[in-house]
């Protein structure tokens, strides 16, 4: 080590243990006492000493103090971890505390362990070492009745803000403070409220006086704490007599200790501590594991360069005359009190001391072995550059001799003396014919047989490359893909020109169209395909055929509309492919080797002539049958003249029902027939339960589920029954009695409604509505009682489903399809069909209870179970609104519970909450 002192990890964000440890341990007084506590140990009291074979492990802070102050104080490394005693103290290592606020706690349950001590020496050090005395002092002005309240100090608490200098802080802290109005004092004496004065009284100070810069205060305006910047002068000695109530005592102080914050924010930083050794009287900067002499003109207390701040923006420093210092960092400053007594000799117990040698006799070993290691490392590189030297000469292969091919990767391992190489691998430069690719030469070195030899001998490895390694196949396919792509552009224009005379007779050739308008593109990609490869790629030209070896990936990086079948004769569209003359052909085969051939006189696919009349029929069936249907139904189709269960028609007494989806699906067909499947049944198992009992009641059918259902005539009934195959049959009757009055009318379903069922379904819809993620909700905001209402904005932010609804519903009748609606919505419903009335029932709640987004309004994504407070985060960041500020109400309904989750306040998806 450079200096007598070593220095402590910083385990992630624990700097600000750090620097109140080194400066406690410079307290010579706290370490004597500390060591001077007995350890609970039997085999330490009786003298056996300590187990080899089991670690020490701290169990009190005390024991952990004790542990590290020896570490501190004799052991051999440059820096130590405090990790245990960090974590005895339960702290967050990653998480920066108020360090203020750790120095207070630990000094409290510092004195709390030490009190059960007997030996009075250990049992009050703290008190005598940092404990003082002060009395808040309060004077009647009407009878002049002095009050004193004597309390305890372990530092005192200074403001700085509008001061320059530490003795003007010391000063405000003892000023005189007046009691009048509101605050006025009740005197004993008068018994009534008086005017008064009150001030604190320094009654007794302590050896170390601990004097806290208040650096961090609170900002009203922005509810967080602050730092404050500002310089303040101090002198390393400081006389306290003025300020003292008793004027006779020795009350002059040395600066011991200057704690410093660096950086501009009150939650992050980096602490780092000036610390004087009590013993000769210099001063040491305690950063982390770096430990530094400060002297001469790095003798400047308390500064320390800022972090993330500008230099343009630092307020210049002021003078200081000698013996005084300036900081705009320091946040903690020590003094102790100054006195002629030879500096304390404090000397490790011997329990502890077989402890550090311990751990010193590991860090010897730790050392030796990193020593060996390193010689090691030495002697093996001595014994490769003799090795390197001498091949290194031979390397070169001479002309006429034999040779090989060596990846120029692994030779460069080779020189590389501080990695051993590994076996020789020279797979990744072979063909496909397991051969050197000529495309791999510049990654190869050619190296003479000798040393070829050698290598392999002393690594192993493979496949070796000599002078026959090199494969004559790729070469030769090499050159005519270089030749193809030097006359490609030439080939192009004579092609191009044969193209524009017409064929006669049947000499041509049919050719793709899609492919002879971007024939140069696909025979350049070949052309690279067979770089990458080796191998041909060819059979793009016409169709689709792949030659085997072609990756995945590059039979999808250029898909081509092909004119053949799978079958592999020609389409029979004639749209998609024309002829081109002889000469053109056999240019492009050049190119396409392998696409099929198909003269001009060559006969269309006869199963593809089959498979189109069969289509024309189909399509000519389903023509007929949607006309069929639409002509029988056609008030269904057209929505017109609809029964309503609210004002039942007066003609029937029977009403039966379907599943709008089937309606939907119906109606699609009719408007395309060939384009969409028909529709053979009506599935009404969607509207029942499991049990066979009806879902809805008359009273949900009437609202909420209205669009679940369509309604039908008796009359269109018996033409439903005639057209497609009815699963269930659902019908609802009235029952009226002659002359009766008509509000005790019955109306009865057939099948009945399942009560049981019909309640589960509702328990889950308002579960649903409790226990959502990511759902929107509006939040609205208010300016004098009123709603913010304007004209309704576009519906930028709704899905695209719910948009193409808004459009179907503005075409006019006869062109709505439900094609453009069924995107998303579709396909769910026809699953849950099938397979769940529950989902579908949910569908219907989703797509009827839709909120439509105005303007000044906010949509947000939430979910059920996080907090109101979580969501007035939200809300601040979307409308500027402090949390504190906001006061929020749904349907009348206060939200006033931060602690409460939004699915228990009520508030569910498309809910619309008021922020006033």
């Amino acid at each position: 080590r450079q200096n007598a002192f070593v220095g402590l990890t910083n385990l992630g964000a624990t700097c600000y243990v750090n620097t109140f440890l080194q400066m406690w341990f410079l307290n010579l007084e706290l370490r004597q006492a500390l060591y001077l506590c007995p350890s609970p140990h039997r085999e330490y009291a009786a003298g056996e000493g300590i187990p080899k074979e089991k670690d020490y492990e701290p169990q009190t802070i005390c024991e952990h103090l004790q542990y590290l102050f020896a570490l501190l104080q004799n052991s051999k490394r440059r820096y130590i971890d405090p990790s245990g005693f960090v974590k005895a103290l339960g702290l967050d290592t990653g998480q920066q505390q108020d360090a203020q606020e750790f120095s207070k706690l630990f000094m409290s349950l510092l004195e709390d362990t030490l009190s059960k001590q007997k030996n009075p020496d250990v049992r009050n050090i703290v008190q005598k070492q940092f404990c003082g005395e002060y009395a808040y002092v309060t004077v009647c002005n009407q009878c002049g009745r002095e009050s004193k309240l004597v309390s305890k100090f372990y530092e005192l608490e200074l403001n700085i803000q509008g001061h320059k200098q530490l003795t003007d802080c010391i000063t405000e802290f003892l000023k005189e403070e007046k009691l009048e109005g509101d605050n006025r004092y009740f005197c004993e004496t008068c018994q009534s409220k008086q005017n008064a004065t009150r001030k604190i009284r320094l009654l007794s100070l302590p050896c170390t006086l601990n004097l806290q810069l208040m650096r961090f205060v609170f900002d009203r305006q922005t509810g967080h704490k602050k730092k404050l910047n500002t310089y303040i002068g101090f002198s390393e000695l400081l006389d306290m007599e003025p300020f003292m109530e008793q004027k006779n005592g020795v009350y002059v102080y040395e600066l011991s200790a200057v704690l410093i914050h660096r950086g501009v924010s009150a939650y992050s930083g980096h602490y780092i501590a000036h610390v004087k050794d009590p013993q000769t009287g210099e001063w040491y900067k305690f950063n982390d594991e770096d430990i530094e002499k400060m002297e001469g003109k790095k003798l400047q207390l308390g500064i320390e360069e800022d972090l993330a701040e500008p230099s343009k923006t630092q307020t210049r420093k002021p003078k200081c005359g000698k013996g005084t210092h300036c900081s705009r960092n320091a946040y903690m400053l020590v003094y102790r009190l100054q006195t002629r007594e030879k500096s304390l000799t404090v000397e490790v117990p011997a329990f502890l001391q077989e402890l550090v040698e311990r751990d010193n006799c590991k860090f010897e070993e730790w050392c030796n072995e990193m020593a060996e290691m390193r010689k090691q490392s030495v002697a093996r590189g001595k014994i490769k550059h003799e090795e390197v030297k001498e091949l290194y000469k031979r390397l070169p292969a001479e002309a006429g001799s034999p040779y090989d091919f060596i990846s120029l990767e692994w030779l460069q391992k080779w020189l590389d003396e501080s990695t051993p190489p590994k076996p020789i691998d020279n797979t990744a430069c072979l063909c496909s014919h397991g051969k050197l690719h000529p495309d791999k030469i510049p990654i190869m070195k050619r190296i003479s047989e000798y040393v070829a030899d050698f290598f392999y001998r002393r690594y192993g490895g493979g496949p070796r490359l000599n002078v026959k390694a090199l494969c004559k196949d790729c070469v030769v396919e090499r050159c005519r893909v270089l030749r193809l792509k030097n006359q490609l552009n030439e080939d192009y224009k004579t092609v191009t020109n044969l193209l524009k005379i017409t064929v006669k007779g049947n000499e041509g050739f049919w050719v793709g169209k899609a492919s002879l308008r971007s024939w140069r593109q696909l025979a350049l990609e070949q052309l690279n395909e067979q770089d990458e490869d080796g191998e041909h790629s060819n059979g793009k030209m016409n169709g689709n055929t792949q030659n085997k070896g072609t990756p995945p990936e590059q039979k999808k990086k250029n898909p081509k509309k092909p004119f053949s079948l799978p079958a592999g004769d020609l389409c029979i569209s004639e749209n998609e492919r024309r002829v081109v003359s002889k000469e053109a052909w056999e240019k492009l085969k050049q190119y396409f080797p392998k696409a099929p051939e198909f003269p001009s006189n060559k006969e269309c696919c006869s199963q593809c002539k089959i498979l189109e009349r069969e289509g024309e029929e189909n399509e000519a069936l389903h023509k007929m049958m949607a006309s069929e249907q639409k002509t029988s139904l056609q008030n269904l189709f057209h929505d017109k003249c609809r029964p309503c269960l609210g004002s039942w028609p007066q003609e029937t007494d029977e009403l039966y029902i379907v599943s709008q989806f089937f309606v939907e699906e119906w109606r699609k067909f009719v408007r395309r027939p060939t384009r969409c499947s028909p529709v053979s049944s009506v599935g009404n198992s969607a509207l029942l339960c499991p049990h066979g009992g009806l879902m809805f009641t008359y009273a949900s059918m009437t609202k909420e589920d209205s669009k679940l259902i369509a309604l039908i005539w008796p009359s269109e009934w018996e033409r439903i029954q005639k057209l497609f195959v009815v699963d269930h049959v659902i019908k609802i009757t009235r029952r009226q009695a002659a002359g009766a009055d008509p509000e005790s009318t019955l109306y009865v379903s057939e099948p009945q409604l399942c009560p049981e069922c019909r309640e589960g379904l509702l328990c889950q819809q308002q579960r649903d509505l409790r226990e959502y993620t990511q759902a929107t909700i509006y939040i609205h905001k208010v300016v004098d009682n009123k709603k913010v209402m304007k004209d309704a904005a576009p519906e930028l932010n709704v899905s695209s489903s719910e948009a193409e609804e808004e459009r179907e519903e503005n075409k006019p009748e006869g062109e709505q399809d439900p094609d453009f609606n069924q995107a998303n919505g579709g396909a769910k419903r026809q699953k849950v069909s099938h397979q769940s009335y529950v989902a579908y029932q949910k569908q219907g709640i989703r797509r009827s209870t839709r909120h439509r987004k105005v303007r000044g309004e906010k949509a947000l994504l939430v979910s059920a179970n996080q907090t109101l407070k979580e969501l007035k985060i939200q809300i601040m960041h979307a409308f500027s609104v402090a949390p504190f500020d906001q006061n929020l109400s749904i349907e009348g309904k206060m939200l006033s519970d931060d602690t409460a989750t939004l699915g228990s306040l009520g508030v569910i998806p498309e809910s619309v909450i008021l922020l006033k």
